[in-house]
């Protein structure tokens, strides 16, 4: 007899989309670039952001989290997922703290040419977050691969729009109004991606033997 398929999850839901909803929400308040008169909201708003950006990658852990693990390819696939969550976690908030918070004071602080102390912390925040990025994107590709493996076609949709979000992720930050979809668009991915991994393959029935 099939087995009975798992309601959707309302914790492991709530998990997947805060991050990305959190986020939505600053980018509508983010200012548009980094001025003398954005400079203050600019720092205060990077440090609010601070535990906000690793709160992303639980969408590529929470569906993936409570399996066995097993020495097989979506044992791999999750294995990876995770060491690249973390490389997004670690990468992309040191962007939040090199380009938002210290390129905000030293705008504000910086004296007469604060541009000679902001334009290389821009250089090197844009290259952390860009290795987050990166990151994200191998960590979606394992999850999903995972999850695949697990469940199906299924997973598909969810993959399919967060890999469209990570390409979109990659320029747009969470600056309006491009920003502000892909983090949308992110909680939809993780929450169909929760969806599938709430399902459970239907065991294949056993043949009877001959009489």
């Amino acid at each position: 007899m099939p087995a009975p398929r798992r309601s959707l999850p309302l914790r492991n839901l709530a998990l997947v989309v805060v991050g990305p909803l959190l986020l939505a929400g600053f980018g509508l308040v983010h200012p548009g670039g980094l001025r003398p008169s954005t400079a203050e909201a600019w720092a205060e708003l990077h440090i609010w952001l601070i535990p906000v950006w690793p709160l992303l990658a639980l969408g590529l852990i929470v569906p993936l989290y409570g399996r066995r693990p097993r020495r097989d390819a979506a044992g791999v696939a999750t294995v990876v997922a995770w060491v690249a969550a973390f490389g997004y976690a670690t990468f992309y908030t040191g962007l939040d703290a090199v380009a938002g918070i210290a390129a905000g004071l030293a705008e504000q602080h910086g004296g007469a040419h604060p541009r000679t102390v902001v334009n290389p912390l821009f250089h090197t925040g844009g290259a952390l977050g860009e290795a987050g990025v990166v990151c994200f994107g191998v960590g979606v590709i394992a999850a999903s691969v995972a999850l695949f493996l697990r469940h199906g076609v299924r997973v598909l949709p969810g993959a399919g729009v967060l890999l469209v979000c990570c390409w979109s992720f990659y320029d747009s930050h969470i600056f309006m109004p491009r920003g502000v979809v892909t983090m949308l668009g992110f909680a939809l991915g993780f929450a169909l991606l929760v969806w599938a991994a709430a399902a459970r393959r239907e065991p294949s029935r056993p043949t009877s033997p001959a009489s």
